[in-house]
C-alpha cells in the first residue's frame, strides 16, 4: 500500500488560510467604510449642510459580518475535510489547531467589530 501524501492536508490548510485572509480583508473594509461615513458626517457638519450619510455604518457592519461568517464557515469546512483524511495523510508532529484558532478568532473579532460599529 503506498504511503499517503501530506501535501493534500497542506493544500487544504493553504486554502483555509486564503479564506481567512479574505475574511480579514472584508472585516477591514467594513471598518473603513463605517469610519468613512463618520468622516463624511463630520464634513457635513462643518459645511452646515443637511445631507445625511447614515448608510455607511450599516454597509460597514454588513461587510464585517460577512467576513466573520466567511472565516467561521471556512474553518468549519476545514474541520469537516480534515475528518475525511486518514491518519497517514496528516504530517507527523504537525499541529493542526493553530489555523483553526486563527479562523475562529478572526470570526469572533469580526463579530465584535461589527457590534462596536453599531453601538
Amino acid at each position: 500500500m503506498p504511503s499517503a501524501d501530506p501535501r493534500v492536508f497542506f493544500a487544504a490548510e493553504r486554502t483555509l488560510l486564503a479564506w481567512i485572509r479574505t475574511a480579514v480583508s472584508l472585516i477591514g473594509l467594513g471598518f473603513v467604510v463605517a469610519r468613512f461615513g463618520l468622516f463624511l458626517q463630520l464634513l457635513d457638519q462643518q459645511a452646515a449642510t443637511s445631507a445625511s450619510h447614515h448608510v455607511s455604518p450599516w454597509i460597514g457592519v454588513g461587510l464585517a459580518m460577512l467576513g466573520a461568517a466567511m472565516a467561521a464557515t471556512s474553518s468549519w469546512q476545514h474541520i469537516r475535510f480534515r475528518r475525511t483524511l486518514g491518519h497517514d495523510d496528516l504530517p507527523v508532529g504537525y499541529r493542526t489547531g493553530p489555523a483553526l484558532v486563527a479562523g475562529f478568532g478572526v470570526s469572533v473579532a469580526g463579530l465584535v467589530l461589527g457590534a462596536m460599529i453599531v453601538f
